[in-house]
């Protein structure tokens, strides 16, 4: 089986082209308090509102926070939408290099949803589209785009919403010239006629999408079984992923018994998008040559993550870790955050219970009684406690390049562990004061090394009402020290 932690740093080198049809996904979530007096429809009291890259832009962004490299191929209209689309690739700091064809005969393919935030419910959505095939013109350069980039990709995803930016002609070419080159294509599908497919690596269909195009029962796992195996024999694939939303998904390969995963337990907030963090993480792992169980069962775990999250998400190789490795298990994943956009839903969760929020920050390398001590005092000062962890790069710059001597990765799994942690943040930067403004904490708690005057982020949490608090520490307990003493102290004889 694939050694998914031994092969993580390999991430950062592979290049996934993908091409599809792009959208802009915009989001707007507030609280229904009432009904309208001009009609019986909910009145939405907009809070917040965000604009993401969708569709098959949401592959891309997915194999970047993954931290490989994506080159994309996609329509945009010649209109206020395809020019945000434009200016957001621009700042995907390079992990991914957009070739976008403007068809000025069609509209950028837009989204709008409303969401009640309290309840995590869509409300209404609203479509600007046309869905039709593009033009002879368009075909052509979507083709000379992705055939330019082919030799450079270490896989394809194709993500079909049926827009129109993937013809017959344009799946051809590049299938076919993937197929030749060798590079594993990816297809998230749409439609009823599978065919148009053909030659693709794997396809991942969900349970209806399979039953409308073989025709076939999906109702027990004996059926869906039968039904992906006869769309293997239709699109001449190595394998099907079906997936299966709450029951998981199941695995047919060649010559071999189909294999089920059940659904991680999470809580749903929202499965925008989630097709596509499955493509995007099949894409990467067969990049790196993983087997097609081990790489669903990485997509499993990933599609976990982004309906944990709202609107349309990704999924970073941090979160991915987290889900997958045996030592995740000792914590919930959903404490532990490395992405601060996760942390804004939850803190106006506990703020709207009028929960009272604490804040303690540290490197935890070699948790001690020291450590338990500020953790108990912090969370008996409080409802929620949040923990800043230092990441890796931070610690090496404060303590020296011997530390950190555990990742930042078991350290937040060990915090996450304690009942007295609701959260674990992890901040890259020196000190905690950009993650304190962020939190925005009723309660800032700091272990007895540190005068009042010298805690940092003091001064932001007074200004909004807070209390700052020190604890006294644990005599004899360091770290540091301990790593000396461990350094030092000479082996007993025998």
């Amino acid at each position: 089986m694939f050694d998914f932690e031994k092969q993580l740093p390999a991430l950062s080198k592979q290049t996934v082209l993908c091409i599809g049809d792009l959208m802009l996904d915009n989001f707007v979530y507030g609280d229904v308090l009432r009904i309208s007096p001009e009609a019986p429809a909910p009145v939405i009291a907009v809070r917040r509102e965000d604009v993401i890259v969708g569709g098959a832009g949401n592959v891309a962004r997915n194999v970047a926070s993954l931290g490989a490299k994506c080159i994309f191929v996609g329509v945009i209209g010649n209109d206020a939408a395809g020019k945000t689309l434009k200016s957001a690739f621009a700042a995907s700091k390079g992990r991914i290099t957009p070739h976008l064809v403007v068809d000025p005969s069609r509209p950028t393919t837009r989204k709008l949803r409303f969401v009640s935030e309290h309840h995590s419910t869509h409300l209404l959505r609203a479509d600007w589209e046309l869905a039709r095939p593009v033009d002879g013109a368009v075909e052509a350069a979507l083709i000379k785009h992705a055939l330019a980039a082919l030799p450079r990709a270490d896989a394809v995803v194709i993500s079909d919403y049926a827009k129109g930016a993937l013809t017959k002609r344009v799946l051809r070419a590049v299938i076919g010239r993937a197929k030749k080159l060798g590079v594993p294509v990816v297809v998230d599908p749409k439609g009823m006629d599978f065919s148009i497919y053909r030659g693709a690596t794997i396809v991942t269909p969900n349970r209806k999408e399979l039953a409308d195009a073989t025709r076939h029962s999906t109702e027990t796992r004996k059926d869906l079984a039968a039904a992906a195996g006869a769309l293997a024999k239709t699109v001449g694939s190595k394998a099907v992923l079906v997936t299966l939303s709450e029951d998981g998904m199941l695995l047919h390969t060649r010559n071999a018994a189909a294999v089920h995963v059940p659904a991680y337990s999470v809580k749903v907030r929202d499965v925008s998008g989630a097709g596509d963090t499955v493509a995007a993480v099949l894409a990467v792992m067969l990049a790196m040559d993983a087997d097609f169980e081990s790489a669903m069962r990485a997509a499993n775990a990933a599609a976990s993550v982004v309906v944990g999250k709202s609107g349309t998400a990704t999924v970073s190789a941090a979160e991915l870790r987290a889900c997958i490795l045996p030592a995740a298990t000792l914590a919930p994943a959903e404490k532990i955050v490395f992405d601060w956009k996760e942390i804004d839903e939850k803190l106006a969760d506990w703020r709207r219970q009028d929960l009272r929020i604490g804040f303690t920050n540290g490197v935890f390398d070699l948790v001690h009684p020291g450590h338990i001590k500020v953790l108990a005092q912090s969370r008996a000062r409080c409802d929620r406690l949040v923990v800043g962890l230092n990441g890796d790069a931070s610690v090496r710059r404060l303590k020296g390049k011997s530390r950190p001597i555990q990742s930042e990765h078991a350290r937040a799994e060990v915090l996450a562990a304690m009942a007295a942690v609701d959260l674990v943040v992890v901040f890259e930067q020196d000190t905690p004061l950009e993650l304190i403004r962020r939190v925005r904490p009723t309660v800032l708690v700091k272990g007895g090394d540190y005068s009042r005057d010298q805690v940092v982020g003091r001064d932001v949490v007074e200004a909004q009402g807070g209390e700052v608090i020190v604890v006294d520490l644990v005599p004899g307990f360091s770290t540091t020290r301990i790593v000396e003493r461990s350094r030092t102290r000479k082996p007993r004889g025998r």
